[in-house]
């Protein structure tokens, strides 16, 4: 095994053309608060997580299904409340790959799935 500290999770990176856009719709959708916003990128201190909407010149969404690099498992009480407050605040609803979750896309085209899943806390 290697020597030293393991490394600790700080924040999750989401590429996109408009940060402040992405960050608006995380925050409306997860709660939280904004930690910083530049014209690169807006930090967003979500619960379980910091997000960070980074701007890339001629950003193209990710191909769902199949060619996503990364994409966020969020949970609720009411998984269809959640896909319809989703779809209010601007994500949509594609094709379902299986009744047990919801994937929908958020603004800037990256999938999120709505699942039941929840881990267990760790001690």
């Amino acid at each position: 095994m290697a020597e030293g500290p393991p490394a600790r999770l700080v924040g999750i990176s989401l590429d996109c053309s408009d940060p402040q856009r992405l960050a608006d719709f995380y925050l409306a959708m997860l709660g939280g608060r904004q930690l910083w916003a530049t014209r690169s990128s807006v930090g967003v201190d979500v619960p379980g997580a910091v997000l960070i909407a980074q701007k890339v010149d001629g950003y193209v969404p990710p191909a769902w299904p199949g060619a996503s690099i990364i994409h966020l498992d969020l949970t609720a009480e009411d998984l269809d409340a959640a896909a319809t407050r989703a779809v209010a605040l601007g994500a949509t609803l594609p094709e379902q790959p299986d009744p047990r979750w919801h994937v929908l896309l958020d603004l800037a085209g990256h999938p999120f799935c709505l699942t039941p899943f929840v881990p267990e806390p760790v001690d």
